[in-house]
């Protein structure tokens, strides 16, 4: 039987942060994917704050950087448009559009620098709690082993597996997991090229579509929607807006992504005795937008550290690892929560509601792009939204 510190199952940005910062801090670390190749197939629409980066303290790479964000077009039912660009407002340094393929390799590598080691196509069949630690139950090329270790941290995406091996709570209940899909389309036509793209309403009910581009004439076209919301699947919302779109009339699609996002919140329950939960695996999204690669990295960032902290300690019991849990939320919850409002009360507007409060934003002029911004300008204008969400800042 293989012994080490800390495993963690997973490699996607959340799973490669808490291998990186518990190896930094001096644990012997696992970082264990069932995929041969880790970033394949992405499931997401790959759009990342420049801030969020910064703050973790990531440096750009032209190797997973397809494009700067240069704006923001949202558009209601009615076809109203609402554009945030250098036109109408100054940009701040915004965001990027990622290649998820290549930035979630180059993340598992910084774990491997850090002195993580990384076993790909390893699939965990089960977990068993033991009074120390935890055996994981692996599956590799016909081959099948046990190891051990005295943290295990899961960060196995929305499916969570592993925490719910572990005892734990699920991050998300069924009706707060959306169901995504999205095509990498080329030959899509930009009205303003580098601009991301938002369309509500009942074209993606309890959720929204988006075009986010990658290149000259490449994007991420895809969808959310809440099931219990909707009257057919996503990929048939997703293929009517493709059919109606006037920028999409050439495009060819050359990949399609499926996947959940939970959009409920963060898990209750984040932690026990030798076990951390983060990421996707952790609820550890943002409800609104259904982003969670800055937020799932934090989340992973602060289980490796107290992670290497309890095995520097030799404490791995639940009280000692309760305080993941307070960093986590400190660090989360402030985003996390308010936009969960924000979500809520979208939820309850109608179509001919989202024109309204486009039309009123008609004119409107912002001091720089965030979804702070918009929400803020949402309150003045909307009663409604006063009502609901006047504690939102």
């Amino acid at each position: 039987m293989i012994e080490t510190d800390v495993i963690v199952v997973g490699s996607g940005p959340a799973g490669s942060s808490a291998a990186k910062h518990a190896a930094l801090g001096g644990a012997n670390v696992i970082l264990i994917d069932k995929k041969s190749e880790i970033g394949s197939p992405k499931r997401c629409a790959e759009g990342v704050s420049i801030e969020g980066l910064e703050k973790l303290g990531i440096e750009p790479s032209p190797r997973w950087v397809t494009k700067k964000i240069e704006g923001v077009r949202i558009q209601t039912p009615d076809g109203t448009d609402t554009w945030l660009t250098e036109d109408e407002v100054k940009l701040p340094e915004a965001g990027y559009i990622l290649e998820r393929k290549v930035f979630d390799k180059h993340m598992a590598m910084d774990a491997a620098r850090a002195g993580a080691e990384i076993r790909i196509k390893t699939l965990v069949t089960n977990v068993e709690k033991v009074e120390d630690g935890f055996l994981v139950f692996t599956e590799s090329m016909g081959k099948e082993e046990v190891l051990k270790c005295k943290i295990l941290i899961a960060a196995d995406g929305p499916e969570g597996h592993v925490a719910r091996w572990a005892g734990l709570r699920p991050a998300a209940k069924a009706k707060e997991m959306e169901s995504g899909v999205q095509y990498e389309m080329c030959n899509v036509e930009f009205e303003k090229p580098g601009v991301i793209e938002f369309y509500l309403g009942s074209c993606a009910p309890g959720g929204y579509v988006w075009i986010f581009p990658k290149g000259d004439d490449i994007a991420n076209v895809g969808l959310a929607i809440l099931p219990h919301k909707a009257e057919k699947t996503a990929i048939e919302y997703l293929d009517d807006f493709v059919a109606k779109s006037p920028y999409l009339k050439n495009a060819q699609a050359v990949e399609i992504n499926v996947g959940g996002d939970p959009v409920g919140g963060m898990s209750k329950k984040l932690y026990g005795d030798n076990i951390l939960v983060c990421g996707d695996a952790a609820g550890q999204v943002n409800p609104l937008t259904g982003g969670g690669i800055i937020s799932g990295m934090t989340g992973g960032m602060c289980a490796g550290q107290v992670a290497a902290q309890a095995i520097a300690e030799g404490d791995c019991s639940k009280k000692f690892l309760k305080q993941y849990d307070t960093m986590a939320h400190d660090e989360l919850d402030h985003e996390i929560k308010r936009y969960k409002k924000v979500q809520e009360y979208l939820l309850t507007l109608s179509d001919e509601e989202l024109n309204e409060i486009a039309h009123a934003f008609e004119g409107e002029k912002f001091d720089k792009i965030s979804t702070t911004e918009i929400v803020k300008k949402l309150i003045k204008l909307s009663p409604k939204a006063l009502l609901k969400l006047g504690k939102f800042v």
